[in-house]
């Protein structure tokens, strides 16, 4: 019986989040473009949530020191040694810079996700999960396309 009411629950989530996801559009009109050179499809990913094809990033082999920062605001995000190899497909961080980040609930694929969007300009960036490999237990799986790595000089 609890595994059917689970289901249900589940079901019930999935349709709404469909029922719900053109509004999706209308809140991400009130998202500011700063950077007027965005791709398509880096507006596609932080201003309608969408995700970058696994493994398409560049940023997946950078090895440099430096800070991963927002590619709308240049906000600084990330420092290059919180970044990991976690085997997904997209840039991955144990942990943000504080304040980097305000976060929301995220039920559109029938389950439960921790979406991340930046503090400044308020762009989607990816999801946090609690399987990270450091101390903080966390795993920022960043799209590549949001970010602008600079290097320390």
């Amino acid at each position: 019986m609890s595994n059917r009411r689970n289901l249900l629950k589940i079901i019930s989530v999935s349709c709404l989040s469909w029922i719900l996801y053109p509004y999706k559009f209308v809140l991400s009109e009130t998202k500011k473009i700063i950077n007027q050179n965005l791709t398509s499809k880096q507006k596609e990913i932080m201003f309608n949530e969408g995700t970058e094809r696994p493994f398409t990033s560049e940023l997946l082999q950078e090895k440099r020191k430096g800070f991963y920062h927002c590619a709308n605001c240049g906000n600084k995000l990330f420092s290059s040694e919180a970044k990991f190899d976690s085997g997904t497909g997209w840039p991955s961080f144990s942990e943000a810079l504080p304040g980097a980040f305000k976060t929301k609930v995220d039920y559109s694929f029938g389950m439960k996700r921790i979406e991340y969007h930046c503090a400044k300009c308020g762009v989607h960036h990816g999801h946090v999960f609690d399987d990270g490999p450091s101390s903080t237990g966390k795993r920022f799986c960043n799209n590549g396309l949001c970010l602008l790595f600079i290097p320390e000089t």
